[in-house]
Order: C-alpha cells, then sequence, then structure tokens
C-alpha cells in the first residue's frame, strides 16, 4: 500500500515538472523560429533584388520598386557579361583551376593526414607542427617568394601554376582538418584488413578513406568556397589577362560596369557568379548532410 499512495504523488509532481519545461521549450522553439525567419528575409531580399534586376535595364532599375518584376525578361545583360566582358572565359578557368586544385589537395591531404595519424616514424610530430604553422602564415607575405619561385619554375602568369600554388595554400587546413577523423578511427578495422593480406596502399584506399566520408565531404566543401572566392593569389600570380579567374574578372568587370553606371550589367555578373555555387550546394546538399550525420553517429 506504501507504493501504491506513493506512485500517484511521483506522477502528480512529474506532470506539473513538464508543465513550464514544455512551456520553455514552446518558446525556445517559436523565438528560434522568428529569428531565423528574420534572418532568411536579410538573406533572400537582397538576392532576389540582385536576381530581379539582372533582368531590367538601367531606368527600370532606377526609377522601379526594387522588388519589382521586370517589364520584359531579357537575356540581354547576361549575354554582354558573358561575352564581352569574358566572364565566360573566366568562369572556365576557374573550374579548371578550382577542380583539379580541390582533387588534388583532397588526395594528397588525405594521404597526407593519414600517414601523421596513423603511422609512427621519426619527425612525425615535427610535420604536423609545421603542417599547423602554415595555417597561422599569412598569406600576403608569401605573395614575393611565391613570385619568385613560380618564375623560377617557368609557370608565372599559367594555370597550372595558379593550381599548384592552390594546392599549396590549401593542403595544411585539409591536413589538419582530416588527422582528427583519421586517428579516431578504430585501429582493429586495419588490422582486420592487414591479416586479410591487404596491403598499406589497400587498406587506406579500400577500407580507411571510405570511412573518412564524412570529414572528405566537410573539409572538400570549405576547400571549395575558399579556392573559388581567393582573390589575393590570382591578383599577384596570374596576370594574363586571358587566365584571370573569375574573381579577377569579376573585380573588373564591378569597377568598369559602376564607373559606366551599367547596373543591369552588374548584376547580370553578379547572378552569373553566384548561380554556379548554389548550383552546386543544391546537386550536393544531400550529400553533405548524409555524410555530417553519419559523422555525428560515429
Amino acid at each position: 500500500m506504501v507504493e501504491d499512495r506513493v506512485e500517484p504523488r511521483a506522477g502528480r509532481a512529474g506532470r506539473g515538472s513538464t508543465g513550464p519545461g514544455s512551456g520553455g521549450d514552446r518558446a525556445v522553439t517559436v523565438t528560434s523560429h522568428v529569428v531565423l525567419g528574420i534572418w532568411s528575409l536579410v538573406v533572400v531580399l537582397p538576392l532576389l533584388w540582385v536576381f530581379l534586376s539582372a533582368f531590367k535595364s538601367n531606368r527600370e532599375i532606377i526609377s522601379g520598386s526594387p522588388l519589382a518584376l521586370p517589364s520584359s525578361w531579357s537575356f540581354d545583360n547576361f549575354v554582354l557579361a558573358w561575352v564581352d566582358e569574358k566572364l565566360g572565359q573566366a568562369m572556365l578557368n576557374t573550374v579548371i583551376v578550382v577542380g583539379c586544385a580541390l582533387a588534388l589537395v583532397m588526395l594528397l591531404g588525405a594521404m597526407c593526414a593519414y600517414v601523421l595519424a596513423r603511422f609512427e616514424f621519426f619527425g612525425r610530430r615535427a610535420i604536423y607542427y609545421l603542417m599547423l604553422a602554415g595555417l597561422t602564415f599569412p598569406v600576403f607575405l608569401a605573395i614575393v617568394p611565391l613570385f619568385f619561385v613560380l618564375q623560377t619554375m617557368g609557370v608565372l602568369n599559367t594555370l597550372h601554376g595558379l593550381i599548384l600554388t592552390y594546392v599549396a595554400f590549401a593542403l595544411p587546413f585539409t591536413v589538419f582538418f582530416l588527422y582528427a577523423f583519421f586517428q579516431g578511427l578504430p585501429g582493429e578495422i586495419s588490422e582486420a584488413a592487414a591479416i586479410d593480406g591487404a596491403g598499406k596502399w589497400r587498406t587506406f584506399f579500400q577500407v580507411m578513406l571510405p570511412m573518412a566520408t564524412s570529414g572528405m565531404a566537410s573539409v572538400a566543401i570549405f576547400n571549395f568556397l575558399g579556392l573559388w572566392n581567393q582573390y589575393l593569389l590570382p591578383v599577384a600570380l596570374n596576370t594574363k589577362r586571358n587566365n584571370w579567374v573569375l574573381s579577377q574578372a569579376v573585380a573588373s568587370f564591378v569597377s568598369g560596369a559602376g564607373y559606366q553606371s551599367e547596373y543591369g550589367l552588374l548584376f547580370a555578373g553578379v547572378v552569373i557568379t553566384i548561380v554556379p555555387v548554389l548550383v552546386g550546394y543544391v546537386l550536393f546538399q544531400r550529400q553533405l548532410q548524409g555524410s555530417v550525420s553519419q559523422g555525428t553517429m560515429k
């Protein structure tokens, strides 16, 4: 009977304690939704304004409402920006440079991080700390040495010279990011692969690397955004007009279009710049979310 009297009291106390908690949860939920809604408007409205203005003439942009639909959906601004301002050539150069650099830095960074995290050898910690030192070194201090190094190698003002520079620029961060992933993988799996007759190369590419896909996906996104928006290195090391990447072409285009008050042309160039990044995110959004959730489950 004692237990029968205690249980209802505990139940009533439990129900009473969940009341304020549920109300607090609702308040937090409503507040977070309001803040996210305001933040979404702050981000989306300027992008919508830029997108709509890219189809308008200068008269419509100056005299009309910023979010009003254009009187006619004309692609003249996009054609002029793509062909006359050579944004198309710059886009192709950027895809080549960033694509090749991203593939190389992910491969080399994963291999380097795996060796530093899983193998014991003399100087391992020194190499790792030198990689970390590369993250703290300001990029603008390396411009002059990089200029002379690329000039000596004969790859100054070339796309493959810029690819090598991008790889060197992104490698320390990639190694630092992936080091923890490879170090956290269970050693029993690599031992089991060795017992099954797998060599070190096969163990890395077929066993250990697929297990680090969450880290690979995350660092690939960070590297892509950093290399795509890189401006200082191309400006100093890639001055040949035909080899300009998108950041250089857009900077020159924006200054010229703004000076001539070609606002529709200016907005079209901005849309051309941001659309590939948005399309890439939409295409790889599910894979990225899956890799991050997989990493948290581990």
